[in-house]
């Protein structure tokens, strides 16, 4: 009797890039891509918080790159990663938020978040898509979006919004490259317990519209994203494309 092939999530000989990888989401995604067998190049505004994860990389034996980069400097992020690339994956954890009710919204809070979660992302994005267009390499670019990129939220308009169009775009930019044989999906996760999200869930009355909106009745750990990542970004994913994996512990089925 013969077998089906079971299909492999490791990474070795890929090199990856991971905006976003000094703390929180990006740094769990980036220890879970390099514990896989990737190179991996954290990328972030702070080097020096960057250069802790590469030393902290090498004691485990694994290989990285610091690279400092602000993903809202569309200018500065290309010439980085011609200079850098090609990247075989791509995982872009660079965002921020500023939550405010709708009517309260300033111009420049608008513009400040949209042009790292939307712009930055898209820019970041298409530099990855060329660099391999021109090697001729296939590859799997994941941006982390948000539950908040298919429903709505309190006091989150501009947030809701930037989500949204990443959901958007990277639809659009699957279908283009997917004869190139490259993969552009989202991972969308729920409230995650970061310094981030804990400035939310500190928030008694917020906390329970949270866990009463999460269906298995918890928020999210780091450790819950992390086998999202490796799985889109490996080849046991690689008839996916043009999705998002949401890891919203049924947030948004309800």
């Amino acid at each position: 009797m013969t077998l089906p092939p079971a299909p492999s999530f490791r990474l070795d000989g890929k090199r990856a890039l991971v905006a976003g990888a000094s703390s929180g989401i990006g740094l769990a995604c980036a220890t879970a891509l390099a514990s896989h067998g990737a190179e991996v190049t954290v990328a972030a505004r702070s080097e020096g918080k960057l250069v802790e994860v590469v030393e902290a990389f090498a004691d485990k034996g694994w290989k990285s790159h610091p690279l400092a980069l602000d993903v809202a400097d569309v200018a500065a992020t290309e010439a980085a990663l011609d200079a850098a690339g090609p990247f075989d994956i791509l995982i872009n954890s660079a965002g921020l938020a500023r939550h405010t009710p709708a009517v309260e919204t300033s111009e420049a809070d608008f513009d400040t978040v949209s042009d790292l979660n939307f712009k930055g992302a898209y820019f970041l994005t298409r530099a990855v898509a060329r660099g391999l267009i021109s090697a001729g390499k296939p590859g799997s670019l994941i941006n982390i979006t948000s539950q908040m990129g298919q429903v709505g939220g309190v006091d989150r308009a501009v947030y809701c919004g930037t989500k949204h169009a990443v959901e958007g775009f990277t639809k659009a930019m699957a279908i283009e490259w997917g004869p190139l044989g490259i993969r552009v999906n989202t991972i969308a996760p729920t409230f995650i317990r970061t310094p981030l999200g804990e400035q939310t869930l500190a928030i008694p009355e917020r906390r329970a519209w949270i866990e009463d909106k999460i269906k298995l009745g918890r928020v999210g750990e780091l450790s819950d994203l992390t086998g999202a990542a490796v799985y889109l970004a490996s080849e046991a994913a690689s008839l996916v494309t043009g999705t998002a994996l949401l890891v919203d512990g049924g947030w948004t089925a309800g």
